[in-house]
Formats: structure tokens, sequence, C-alpha cells
């Protein structure tokens, strides 16, 4: 009780106080609010981003500083000096008995230090001389009822809104005292507010409305239901990515642009930015920044918007960034990935310069953390703007730490550069078939390693290795490179058949038809030189004019090669008529060494293709070994090659070893194969339990799922279980499209459970693709639904 009266008597002699205040200033001064003049906006125009010329707070609501501050209101005023020249405007006036208020202060809104700000106002504010209307009614019932309930940041939320809204108002020291209206069912509606259950607070409203007509809503409650609303409606718009609507409920509900919905602001920037509109977005990111104190939500503001804008853009919102007491940088916690995020753009953009500050973080970060991403990330960076030797030393030590197909291709690109194709292909040869960018790569270093001058002496597994791959992928360039190889070894048939191989996989290769001339016309082959002359009459003078071949001499000088790699360069000429009658289709040949005697023939210049990048695993397992006394990585490839040779059984010890690894790339390759080795050993059971020992990326999952399900359907229909193989089919089919083999099981088992309707639905329309399975079954449903007619 006797706090009660303490808090009354001093909300008099606040009220008899503010009368005799005639500054704004003053006002300030006693509340200890801030300097006037120097506003702290918290509301995020749509408009435009309104301006600020100071930092606005966020701190959290204390009831005992409000009171402190009613205390020191009531305390004598400091002696004003009037050497200043503001001293007349800090001058308290007189006290004067309390008495209703007659005028308000100026209608400019003081800054206070909320997070929540009053609404757009649509008029511009008032001069300091305008007399306000008379103070209204402040409702306080929302306060008492989030300060019963314990919800400190509600209840400071309404207070700076009450503040905003009347900026005489000052608020209760202690909250609880505000006595209760006694209306239990409004009370019952600010709890259904307070839970989010803004539906059936409609329904009570109207509910009430209906039964007592004299009764209105406070106007409080249904403000803050419409903006609960929009909030929601928002929220939901931008997960389901509807940034449109976003935007536009935005616009209409400008209350939620402030940093007390901090939430609200950055979903708002990323609509902006997923409409096509980045300068908006990046204009709320700056809000943000220039407005918001809380440091988190100013950090996390920076890491969202990382992830969403350019390079550029962003050194915008980091110039922003406050200094911290100690003199460190605000956002020095983040920085380390914002060097990561800057430095893949400037990969993906080789016009892009980043600054050197980025680069060399980075590097220290490659060093000290001993990252493979770091190393490679530098890796690609300086490979993009041809520096090979510093590209090659990053990917070399991204290979150290962890052999990926990245750091290989990145290596093999950088060794092509530096004209070492023979260690590419070594490099890409066991990441060859991860993807097509690495088949680009290893192809790209064969076409260069058999294009070297002199000729290199390659081993003849090597040889074969290469000429495999070229055979499957049918890669021209590299099969003509051959064609010339074999010349350099004196094995003139040999070279005619890869001249001739080239030219059936593309009839327009020139240098591959030159070779091929001149190849028969050193084996004294008339006709098809003939034959060759006629096809490219016209298209090359080289070919028509050809004469004796005796003394030709290869080119000396290869051009550097490209980013890409290299392959070999044709002339440009039109293409006017095919070939006179198709040349042999390809085939496969090892290359032997030579006689001493070497005739070599003029090989074509080169020219660069481009040979992207990108991820595989190793092969070999020729002899019989403990998978357990292997690397993690080495067992992993192991794993993968028994799976190729069909012995399921070894490639499950050999990817449990490989399970061990402490990198999470290798465990999940490892877990991966052990559950696709399961499965084709025939236990599904195993297979999924193999699938969870390391996380997958949702298409493996997804991969191993609808396997899992196709195994457990073809076991229990082998076990009779034809009811049990419809659940597995029926899971299978909505994780994907059903497979007509599948579509013949799912018939079989309804003709087992005796349902002849569905498996006479399901066989035709099998049997309509063509499907003999599909065809049998239909029959055999005939058989047993009509044997009279059959017969």
């Amino acid at each position: 009780m006797k706090s009660s009266l303490v808090a009354v008597s001093a909300a008099v002699v606040v009220a008899t106080l503010v009368t005799g205040l005639k500054d704004r200033a003053a006002l300030q001064e006693k509340f200890g609010l801030g300097a006037a003049g120097k506003p702290s906006p918290e509301l995020m125009m749509m408009g435009r981003i309104k301006p600020t010329d100071g930092p606005a707070g966020d701190p959290e609501f204390n009831a005992q500083l409000v009171a402190d501050k009613i205390e020191a209101i009531t305390s004598p005023p400091p002696t004003p000096d009037r050497s200043e020249p503001d001293a007349a405007a800090s001058q308290p006036a007189a006290p004067q008995p309390a008495a209703p208020q007659t005028a308000a202060p100026p209608a400019q809104t003081v800054a206070q230090p909320a997070p929540v700000t009053p609404p757009i106002v649509s008029k511009p504010p008032a001069t300091q001389q305008t007399a306000a209307a008379p103070q209204p009614a402040v409702d306080e019932s929302a306060l008492r009822y989030f300060a019963s309930r314990g919800d400190k940041v509600r209840l400071q939320a309404e207070i700076s809104r009450l503040q905003a809204l009347y900026p005489n108002w000052v608020p209760p020291a202690d909250p609880l005292a505000v006595p209760q209206n006694g209306d239990k069912q409004l009370e019952a509606m600010w709890q259904l507010y307070s839970d989010g259950r803004y539906a059936e607070l409609r329904k009570a409203v109207a509910d009430r409305q209906a039964t007592d007509a004299g009764w209105q809503p406070p106007t409080d409650l249904l403000d803050r239901l419409d903006v609960a609303e929009a909030r929601a409606r928002l929220v939901n718009a931008s997960d389901l990515k509807q940034y449109a609507t976003v935007v536009d409920t935005a616009a209409a509900t400008p209350s939620l642009l402030t940093c007390s919905e901090i939430d609200i602001l950055w979903r708002v920037a990323e609509a902006f930015i997923q409409t096509e509109r980045a300068q908006r977005g990046q204009d709320a990111y700056t809000y943000v920044l220039k407005n918001c104190t809380n440091p988190a939500e100013r950090q996390a503001t920076v890491e969202k918007a990382s992830t969403l804008l350019a390079y550029q853009p962003m050194q915008a919102l980091l110039a922003l960034e406050r200094p911290a007491a100690d003199g460190s940088r605000e956002f020095d916690a983040i920085r380390d990935n914002l060097a990561r995020r800057f430095v893949a753009e400037g990969n993906d953009d080789p016009n892009l310069a980043i600054a050197p500050d980025y680069i060399a973080r980075l590097e220290k970060l490659a060093g000290t953390e001993g990252l493979a991403s770091d190393a490679l990330l530098l890796g690609w960076y300086q490979l993009r703007r041809n520096n090979d030797a510093d590209a090659e030393k990053w990917f070399r030590a991204a290979r150290a730490k962890q052999d990926s197909a990245a750091a290989s291709q990145g290596l093999a690109l950088a060794l092509i550069a530096r004209k070492a194709p023979e260690e590419a292909e070594d490099v890409m040869f066991r990441w060859r078939a991860d993807s097509d960018d690495a088949t680009s790569t290893y192809l790209a270093a064969t076409a260069n390693l058999m294009a070297l001058q002199p000729p290199v002496d390659l081993a003849e597994d090597v040889l074969h290795r290469i000429a495999t791959e070229v055979i499957a992928r049918k890669y021209v360039p590299t099969a003509q490179q051959f064609g010339w190889y074999a010349r350099s070894l004196n094995q003139f048939q040999t070279a005619a058949r890869w001249f001739e191989t080239a030219l059936a996989w593309k009839p327009d290769d020139e240098p591959s038809a030159y070779g091929l001339v001149i190849t028969r016309e050193q084996l004294s082959d008339r006709k098809g030189v003939l034959d060759l002359q006629r096809a490219w009459a016209g298209r090359s003078s080289r070919i028509t004019n050809l004469e004796d071949t005796s003394s030709l001499m290869p080119n000396a000088v290869t051009p550097p090669p490209a980013k890409g790699g290299l392959v070999a360069q044709q002339p440009a000429q039109p293409t006017q008529r095919p070939l006179a009658e198709p040349l042999p289709a390809e085939r496969r040949v090892t290359l032997q060494p030579g006689a001493e005697v070497v005739v070599r023939a003029a090989r074509p210049a080169m020219e660069t293709m481009t040979a992207p990048r990108g991820p595989r695993q190793t092969r070999g397992c020729s002899t019989t070994i403990d998978a357990g006394q292997l690397k993690p990585a080495d067992a992993l490839s192991r794993g993968w090659c028994l799976m190729d040779i069909n012995r399921p059984m070894e490639a499950i010890s050999a990817f449990e070893a490989a399970l061990q690894s402490p990198a999470r790339k290798i465990r999940e390759d490892a877990a991966y194969g052990q559950s696709l080795a399961y499965l084709r050993a025939g236990l599904s059971s195993n297979a999924a339990v193999a699938a969870t020992k390391a996380p997958q990326n949702r298409q493996r999952a997804a991969e191993l799922q609808v396997a899992i399900l196709a195994d457990r359907a073809l076991s229990a229909f082998d076990a009779g279980r034809y009811r049990e193989t419809l659940i597995y089919l029926d899971q299978r089919a909505q994780l994907q499209q059903e497979r007509i083999d599948l579509m013949v099981l799912r018939g079989y088992s309804y003709l087992n459970l005796k349902m002849y309707g569905d498996a006479t639905r399901i066989f035709e329309a099998a049997a309509a693709t063509g499907s003999r399975d599909a065809a049998r079954g239909l029959a055999d449903v005939r058989n047993v639904t009509h044997p009279d007619t059959n017969n």
C-alpha cells in the first residue's frame, strides 16, 4: 500500500512539472532520454529509408529504472548556467499546484530508448508553438495484463508504444498496480491475443458485440490484432516464397517495420532482393545497421545480407559497423566467413576484384586452420586470374589435406597451363568419371599429353587407359592426337585407324582427314587417298593438292594452354558436302614402341578448350587384402572397385573401414556405398541401417529409400506376402514414378490376392508400353477368370 501511495504521489508531481516545462530540451534532460535535436527513428518507411543522426536503443524494460527517473523528477532542479546558449531552454519552471493539463509539449516526438515506434504519420510534425489537443485517456489494460503474465518483451513493447503515442505519459513504477477493470471477458480476450489465437479472438469480439450491443472493444486491442494478423500473413508468405505478397503486406502495415520486429525487416529485405529490387533490399539492411542497436541482431543482419547481396553492396553495409570498446571491430567474429564468401564470389566472376585484406585473411586461415576448402577457394581464385603458380600451390595444399575431385581438377588445369599434362592426366585419372566437368578436364589433359613435342615415352598401361576412355567418350581431339602419336612411332596402320575413328565420330574434322590422307599415301593406298581428296575437294586445299609426304615434318611449337585444357585445332573450312563413303568405325588399339627410324608428319596447331571443374572415387582391387589395414580413403576406393566387379560382401567390409574416417565426405560416401552393397546382396534391412551411419544429401537419401522399398517389395513377393508387397510398392510410388517391371509385380500381387479387376487394370496399362511380361500377366488373368473361353 505504501509503494502504491508513493507511486500516485510521484505521478501528481510529474504532471505539475511537465506543465511548467517550456522547452523540449529540458524534458529530455530531466528524463535522461538523450540530447535534444538528435531523434532516433525506429520506423522503416516503405518509400525510403528515413535518415537518422544517432542510434536508437533497445534496452530491456526495467521497472526500477523507471521509478528512479520519477524520483529524480521530484528532486530539486540544479541551478542553470545562464552563460550557456541553451540555459533558458534547460531552466525548469516554478512548481505549480496540481491541475488538469491544458497544453502539451511540442508535437515533435522525443527520442525514446524503446524498440517500438509509432506508425508512419501522414502529416508533418507541428511546430513548437502549436498547442496540442487535450491529452486523451491512456488505456493501460494491456500494460497490466502483460506485467501480470511476466511477459517482459511485450510489456516493454507496450510501454514504448504508449510513450510514442502519448509523449507526456509516464509509465507506472509498478505496472501491476494499475487498477483492474474487472472485465473477465476482456481479460480472456487479451489472453487469446497473447497466445496468438487471433481467429478465436476475432470470434470472441464478434460474439460479445452480438450479445452486448453497447460494448465496444478497446481500440488498442483491435489495432494490435490487425498488426498481429498482418505479421502472421507476412511470415507465412515469406515462408512460401511469395515475395510480392511480403512487400505488399509490409507496405500496408508500416508499424511492423521497426527494430523490435527485426525478423520482419529481414524478410522484407529478402523479398525485395528476390523480386529483383536489390537496392531496396540493401536499403532495408542499411536501415537496420543505422538504427538498431542489438549486437546479435546487427551481426545476424550482415550474415543474412551476405547470402543475398553481391560483393560491392556488402562493402557498403560493412562500412556501417561500429567500433567496439576494446578497439576491435563490430563484425570481426564473422569476418572469416565473409572472406570465404567474397572469395567464392570472385571465383565465379574473374572480373571481380576482391580486396587484398580478404585474400590475406583467407590465406592466413588456410595456414592456421588447415581446411582443404579454404585452400580450394584460393586455388580457384588464382586460377581464374591466370596466376597459375599460386593456383598450383593452393591446389596441392588442398589435395594434401583431402584428395578430392575439385582439388584434383584445379591442379590438373594449373598443370596443363604449365605444360605438364602428363602429371595432369595422372592426377585426374581416378576422378575422371566423377562428373561431366571432371571428365572434360581429364580428356583435355589427355589431348595435351598426346600433343606434346617431342612426343613423350608413355608406359603401355597409361596409353591403354587413355585409349579406353577416349573410345568410351568418343573424344575426337585425343583420338586425332593418337593418330599423330602413332605416326611418330612409325606405326602407320595404327595411325590410320585412329584417324578413321576420329572421322567416324566427327566427319568434318579436317585435321584428322589430313592425317589420314598422308598416312594412306605413305601406306601406298592410292584408292584411299583419291577417295579422301574427292570428299574434301573445295574444303581443304592441302588434302586435294597432296604432294609427296616423305619429307613432312611436325610443327615444333605448341601454343600455351588455357585454363580449360587443349584440343586439336581445325582450320575454319566451310563444309560443302559429306564424305563420299562412310569411314570405318572405332577400334581399340594398343600402341607399341616404334622402330629406330621415325618419319614424322606435320601436326596441326592447337587451340584451347574449356574444361570445367567439378568431384569421384579411386579404382583398383586386383589383390585380396584386409580393408581394415587401409586408410579410410583407400578403403573407400577399394569398396567401389569391389562393387564394380560384383563382390558386394567384400565391399561391405571396405566401406565399413572407410566409415572410420574423420572426413565427413568420406563417411557419407562410405555409408552410401555400404547401403548399395547390402542391397546388391539382397539385405535390404541392413541397407537401411547402413544408410543411417552418416548423413546423406536429399538426393542420395531418396535414391536409397526407393531402392530399399523396391528390394523389400521383391522379397515380400518371393515369400508370398502379397499384401505386404503392395504396401512397399505404394510407399515407393510416393517417392518415384513406378517402373514397368514393378507395375507387373503389382499386377501379379493383385492376381494372387484374387483382385482380378485391379490386376487387369495394371496389366493393361503396362502392356500398352510394349511390355511382354505385362501382356503375359494379362493372359494369366484371363486364364483364371475365363478358362472356358481361353480353352
